[in-house]
């Protein structure tokens, strides 16, 4: 039985780990440019669930933070989910997800909102089990700021 729980500052490394992981799953490791040390210095907006097996091992994130929509308010934003291969379909993903569902609600959000790779058919119907809406009409847009 695995145990989800907000992460704590000893856990940013395991978590830096996961991260790594997932982009490179998602094909872009060399996107991965945070430290320990920044995720550290970013504590107070740095959000992470992490899903625990029994051995005390983080087998599994949910990333997020706070946001302000103008069109719906308060709402939470999952910038990653990720479950280690050997730990999927164990119920996991669906245990990260409800937490950061259930913190939306006790924070009284209007919403939790979040991507999804287009050629990730299985996180898309994961998704959709859970009741998500997946909007295939808004595209991301980035604007790089690079440390001076």
């Amino acid at each position: 039985m695995h145990k989800v729980r907000k992460a704590t500052e000893s856990d940013f490394p395991s978590i830096l780990s996961l991260i790594r992981e997932f982009a490179a799953f998602q094909g872009t490791p060399g996107k991965v440019t945070i430290t320990p040390e920044q995720m550290l210095r970013d504590r107070d907006i740095f959000q992470c669930m992490v899903a625990e097996s029994d051995e005390g091992h983080i087998v599994g994130i949910a990333t997020y933070f706070f946001a302000y929509y103008s069109w719906s308010g308060r709402a939470v934003y999952l910038d990653d989910l990720y479950v280690q291969p050997g730990s999927r379909k164990q119920g996991i993903g669906k245990k990260l997800l409800e937490a950061v569902i259930g913190l939306a609600k006790q924070e009284h959000c209007r919403k939790v909102r979040w991507q999804v790779s287009r050629w990730n058919s299985a996180a898309i119907n994961f998704y959709k089990s859970m009741g998500a809406v997946i909007d295939d009409v808004e595209m991301n847009c980035d604007f790089e700021i690079m440390p001076v």
